[in-house]
């Protein structure tokens, strides 16, 4: 060895030993909270949790007018006031849910996934129809929309099922987990909510991606998604209704002509906060449409600027798991991460207009309280499953390394 590698691993040697010292200073449960968590991350969804209280503030009094037939009865700041309340709950679960131990996490998931399935398969019976869809169960502040919770939940399930197939090759997690998939895009589609069952689609198929499935069974599943499509075409009238809309332009196109007009309405640089006129035209602008009301009143360079950051969370989460070699770790992020991406990604389709209407909020950014706390509990797994201890850090020059899991 010579004298450069021998500096280099005594830095290295300093260097733990001088985390050790730190994390011995702090035993706390919060000590090493702080020090495991990706403050990177923590950091961008802040950024967002922000961005979100000023959109809703933004679009709170278009809002207010619309759901109170023209007539100004609710206060101008009302959806602003509500959004507090629900980040006063949603930022603590964050918070718990990211502390918890991971195999702890894991085993509260696997259960947690277990009822909001029963729940979900109980709301097209008992659920409350809120126009024309069946997607709430319980009513008043109690009220909650099961299919949320199940995503993050629905995840981290299947992360753990195709890990198992580690140390039992024989076991059928492909079908296993395809049939469960189906069950639960079935009873979405009876609801129904047809952009939450594209949601569980897209994530069965990108942790499938993950696990490293052959290319022929992943074309056959490209091919039999593109099937499944035409067929609900065929037969699923909201399906058909969105898609024509979309195509063809037939039939009611005001939601999504009516988010195109107010996003491209402030220009580059927008109007100004409380400037903005379009979005008193804007169906649900506080909710599925917030993205137009960011480009109408902060400009389309605060558009792109928040389009990047949920890029940001989503690369910095799989450049994380680079070096894991824990396959339900890695299945799990990667998976919570995909979720994230994509529904931030959908949302911001729909109101350009790249893609139909789907009735998906912006993550952190759209209003809502079932929404927003699963988002929040989905975010602390995120966290969870990417805490690092750093007392053991990898350095480029020694080749095995360890970590606490």
């Amino acid at each position: 060895m010579d004298s450069a590698t021998k500096q280099r691993a005594a830095r290295d040697r300093l260097r733990g030993q001088r985390a050790q010292r730190l994390g011995r200073a702090d035993r706390s449960a919060l000590g090493r909270w702080f020090w495991e968590i990706d403050l990177v991350l923590l950091a961008l969804v802040t950024v967002l949790i922000g961005i979100g209280l000023i959109a809703v503030a933004a679009a709170s009094p278009a809002a207010g007018v619309r759901y109170s037939g023209g007539a100004v009865q609710f206060p101008p700041l009302y959806y602003f006031y509500r959004q507090c309340v629900w980040l006063m709950v949603g930022v603590p679960v964050m918070f718990v849910v990211s502390m918890t131990p991971k195999d702890v996490a894991r085993r509260l998931c696997l259960i947690g996934a277990m009822l909001c399935f029963l729940a979900l398969a109980a709301t097209p019976l008992v659920g409350h129809q809120v126009n024309g869809a069946r997607r709430w169960i319980g009513s008043g502040m109690a009220q909650f929309q099961p299919s949320e919770f199940l995503k993050p939940l629905y995840v981290v399930a299947m992360a753990w099922l195709f890990s198992i197939k580690q140390k039992d090759r024989t076991l059928p997690v492909t079908l296993i987990s395809g049939v469960i998939t189906a069950a639960i895009a079935g009873i979405l589609m009876k609801q129904p909510d047809f952009g939450q069952t594209i949601m569980f689609l897209l994530m069965w198929t990108a942790l499938l991606t993950l696990t490293g499935a052959p290319m022929k069974g992943l074309v056959t599943l490209g091919l039999a998604g593109i099937g499944a499509v035409v067929a609900a075409y065929l037969f699923y009238p909201v399906a058909t209704l969105r898609i024509n809309n979309f195509l063809f332009q037939s039939g009611d196109t005001y939601q999504v002509d009516s988010a195109r007009r107010t996003l491209l309405h402030g220009g580059l640089l927008g109007t100004g906060p409380g400037g903005g006129t379009a979005k008193f035209h804007l169906p649900e602008p506080h909710t599925d449409y917030i993205f137009s009301v960011i480009g109408e009143e902060f400009g389309l360079i605060a558009c792109i600027a928040i389009a990047l950051i949920y890029m940001a969370i989503v690369v910095r989460v799989f450049v994380k798991l680079l070096d894991e070699e824990d396959m339900f770790l890695t299945l799990a992020a990667a998976g919570l991460a995909t979720q994230f991406g994509a529904q931030a990604l959908i949302n911001m389709a729909v109101n350009v207009q790249l893609a139909p209407s789907k009735g998906m909020t912006l993550p952190f950014i759209s209003y809502g309280g079932s929404s927003l706390i699963a988002l929040s509990m989905g975010f602390g797994l995120l966290l969870a499953f990417t805490r690092r201890n750093p007392y053991l850090t990898r350095s480029p020059y020694v080749v095995t390394w360890n970590t606490h899991r």
